[in-house]
């Protein structure tokens, strides 16, 4: 992998403090000569990555939360069968929990047309009951170490926006270049924890495309590592904006240090903005969401609710620059529980791509002001008050 070592290779040297800074405390993986573009809907994720798995030629690796049997997987399994035709190498790893409601037949039949399906940590659970709580929530997609992809699309009509009734707004990103092995290792990595053994293909990486524009690193977390690098990257963040931080996530549980965070970047003169979803899937994480609104619109930090649908994308942008977009939502389980990945990009077109991304979401968002809030009821503060104990399970 091309790694960024000095500041002559970059031409910025407030980046690369930055950078440098950033890898020693997240130990992220680096790299640049990336193409990477934005991926605003679920429909423009599915149509590039379909488009990618039906002309591979040698390896398609997948892990995802979930894989359902519905319109969208019965396509992504039709495509995987006539890859193994063409002689490709087809892996799938799927978390066991996510995929509970998935029928067995349908993983069935993927192996019986010679894909390689396994799932991530099935019972009996290892190292007791408290294993259960541990799940997969990468989504990484790579085809022949050539093109990755990831973000916060599961498999499922609901992503794709196939069913307009349950259509949920999320966002991914394809990568060409060096960042594409980072993927790839840790794809391998946790499919030889489940199996035992390496797919064939990762043992021919070739050379990465590396005549693109865009710096980018590879951010892993999962509950083996000693500290959260997911929590340490978003603050890092935070920490280095000094214009604007804006932040779209499903789920905002992050903890009072990480609104400490936030707060000291307003009073050092930072514009954050913060998107949070009207409706959403886990009636408890809404409540919790909510629960944080008044020390935030006091604070200075400006609270939107997205409108028309559900809300899944986990996006921040700092100056502009600096996108961080993946798996991870802004909670305990994100920070400690959940394996995750995310990709924070070093680019100002990129950035603007996302910027407008944001102002899109925001234009169809509601601002929260601290006296409509202060107006939601004595039953909605009560059970505020309950849930907010058990914040650190949801």
């Amino acid at each position: 992998m091309a790694q960024i070592s000095s500041s002559k290779k970059s031409g910025r040297p407030e980046l690369m403090k930055f950078f440098n800074r950033f890898r020693r405390r997240t130990e992220a993986n680096f790299s640049q000569g990336n193409s990477l573009v934005l991926l605003k809907k679920g429909e423009d994720f599915f149509r590039e990555l379909f488009a990618a798995i039906e002309q591979a030629e040698h390896s398609v690796y997948l892990e995802f939360y979930i894989v359902r049997a519905d319109e969208t997987g019965k396509h992504l399994a039709e495509l995987l069968k006539s890859a193994v035709q063409r002689g490709v190498e087809v892996c799938l790893l799927y978390d066991y929990i996510g995929c509970f409601d998935t029928p067995a037949s349908f993983f069935r039949s993927l192996v019986n047309n010679g894909v390689h399906c396994t799932p991530f940590n099935p019972p009996p659970f290892r190292n007791g009951i408290s294993w259960f709580d541990k799940r997969d929530h990468r989504k990484i997609a790579v085809i022949d170490s050539r093109i990755g992809f990831t973000g916060g699309m599961n498999i499922g009509d609901e992503y794709a926006g196939v069913s307009t009734s349950r259509y949920w707004r999320d966002v991914g990103v394809r990568i060409e270049g060096s960042a594409v092995h980072e993927l790839s290792r840790l794809f391998c990595e946790s499919w030889q924890a489940e199996t035992s053994s390496i797919p064939l293909s990762s043992y021919d990486i070739g050379l990465a495309d590396d005549s693109g524009r865009d710096e980018a690193a590879i951010v892993s977390g999962g509950p083996h590592h000693n500290r959260s690098r997911i929590r340490a990257a978003f603050r890092m963040g935070i920490a280095g904006a000094t214009e604007s931080i804006k932040i779209q996530t499903p789920y905002f549980v992050p903890g009072p240090r990480f609104i400490r965070a936030l707060l000291r970047a307003v009073k050092r003169g930072v514009k954050v903005q913060l998107i949070l979803p009207a409706k959403i899937d886990v009636f408890l994480v809404g409540l919790v969401n909510r629960s944080s609104y008044a020390t935030l619109i006091k604070g200075g930090i400006e609270v939107f609710e997205r409108g028309g649908t559900i809300l899944h994308g986990k996006v921040m942008l700092i100056d502009g620059r600096w996108s961080v977009i993946g798996s991870a939502n802004l909670d305990q389980r994100s920070f400690h529980r959940n394996y995750e990945v995310n990709v924070l990009v070093s680019s100002t077109t990129f950035g603007g791509q996302v910027d407008d991304m944001f102002e899109e979401d925001r234009a169809l968002s509601n601002r929260i002001s601290l006296d409509e809030h202060e107006r939601r009821g004595l039953m909605l503060r009560l059970l505020e008050r309950l849930v907010a104990p058990i914040s650190w399970f949801l």
